[in-house]
């Protein structure tokens, strides 16, 4: 943990290493899953491959960011960590033509382009150098790799270790910045067996992700947990053709862990970061796209809510149509009760619902603010330091898994 490598350097290595490394080769080295043909949606389920009405909600707010902007002539709308285009491709269909008219769209994905995808639609590797509009990275941090730790018989912290077939023994004890957050943000108890991820990698991707936004929104939707509902084995697994399966670092499997995204919500504004990329690689330092006129921009406090409120906020209830309609217009009646089957998949408790959202707004009011709506309250912004001296105070729920 005290140097950078390259994932073209672990890539065929059986030997131990920590899983922050081991995942990034895997995910995203040369034949990593997320280079796959098939793509993430071959082996699990997210919001956007659940209901068109994800998309549109999204598509609701990209509208509500373009009034907040005062309806520029460019408005730029980036779907972070892509897959392979299905939400912007679905956002861009929903907007009003007015708006459409202006839409800048970005996938940013480390895959290849698809086939047949809307010529509308700018693939990127990065993110584009500045951003006004709305930013949405939906599922992308829980897949920036991060160490894992484990506390000893003696009641230390140690990395945790593991070779390309998923064998794992403990490293040495965890120190430097890794230690700091790991004090601040995931304090464990000096009891055997506890396990926690280190979730620095994905403070800093956030922060360079955002710093990117000159003005808007950036929002990110995950897995997610906050310091008083920590798991206290930690979350990390994997996926494969729709089933959740031992996270084993040699391509076969996603290979995820939850989010802590009440640091992560912290991390803007509190140091120059990296810029981010598509997937993972979130080590590479460049200078940041704002530069000197970084100080100049409006970075409000950040905002979490789960997905359930997000989405009655932009008008999707899950609400059952009126009965009445099934007499008067039967076809309307069944097309509207399947829509309210989606959102309210996309909106249940035990389910899609909890999945946190973290808004930041950078020089606009919040979107989605409607103090009659709030399931979690305002984040707040830290103290100068490292990594952060606030703990936003939440009681986001422990979403399940894919």
């Amino acid at each position: 943990m005290t140097g950078e490598t390259t994932v073209e350097d672990f890539r065929g290595n059986s030997g131990p290493r920590g899983w922050r490394a081991a995942a990034e080769a895997a995910l995203y080295g040369p034949g990593g899953f997320y280079r796959r043909p098939e793509g993430p949606a071959g082996h699990f389920r997210t919001s956007v491959h659940a209901s068109p009405l994800f998309a549109r909600a999204v598509a609701r707010l990209l509208c509500r960011v373009d009034a907040a902007l005062g309806r520029p002539a460019v408005l730029d709308f980036v779907d972070m960590g892509a897959g392979r285009g299905e939400l912007v491709a679905g956002v861009l269909a929903a907007l009003p033509s007015d708006v459409a008219a202006r839409a800048r769209a970005y996938a940013v994905e480390i895959a290849g382009r698809p086939a047949g995808l809307d010529e509308r639609i700018t693939w990127l590797s990065e993110l584009p150098d500045t951003v006004t509009g709305l930013l949405f990275a939906n599922e992308w941090l829980d897949n920036v790799p991060v160490d894992v730790v484990e506390v000893d018989s003696a009641g230390v912290p140690r990395l945790v270790l593991v070779t390309e077939d998923g064998s794992e023994r403990l490293g040495e004890p965890v120190t430097g910045a890794e230690a700091g957050w790991l004090a601040h943000w995931w304090p464990l108890p000096a009891e055997e067996g506890l396990r926690a991820e280190i979730g620095l990698p994905r403070d800093r991707a956030w922060a360079a992700a955002v710093d990117r936004v000159v003005r808007g929104l950036a929002v990110a939707v995950d897995y997610a947990h906050t310091v008083d509902t920590r798991p206290p084995f930690g979350t990390l697994t994997g996926f494969r053709e729709g089933r959740e399966t031992a996270p084993v670092p040699d391509g076969s499997c996603d290979i995820t862990a939850h989010v802590a995204l009440d640091a992560c919500a912290a991390a803007p504004g509190m140091s120059r970061t990296p810029s981010a990329p598509a997937r993972a690689s979130s080590s590479a330092p460049s200078d940041t796209a704002q530069g000197a006129g970084a100080s100049a921009r409006e970075l409000s406090g950040a905002r979490l809510l789960t997905q359930r409120a997000a989405l009655r906020a932009l008008d999707l209830t899950g609400a059952r149509p009126p009965l009445a309609l099934a007499s008067t217009d039967p076809s309307a009646y069944v097309r509207a009760l399947a829509s309210a089957g989606e959102a309210a998949e996309l909106t249940a408790t035990g389910g899609l619902g909890d999945f946190g959202w973290l808004l930041q707004p950078v020089g606009i009011p919040d979107p989605l603010e409607d103090p009659l709506d709030t399931e979690l309250p305002d984040t707040g912004r830290p103290d100068a330091g490292h990594p952060g001296t606030g703990r936003p105070e939440t009681d986001l729920p422990e979403p399940p898994g894919r």
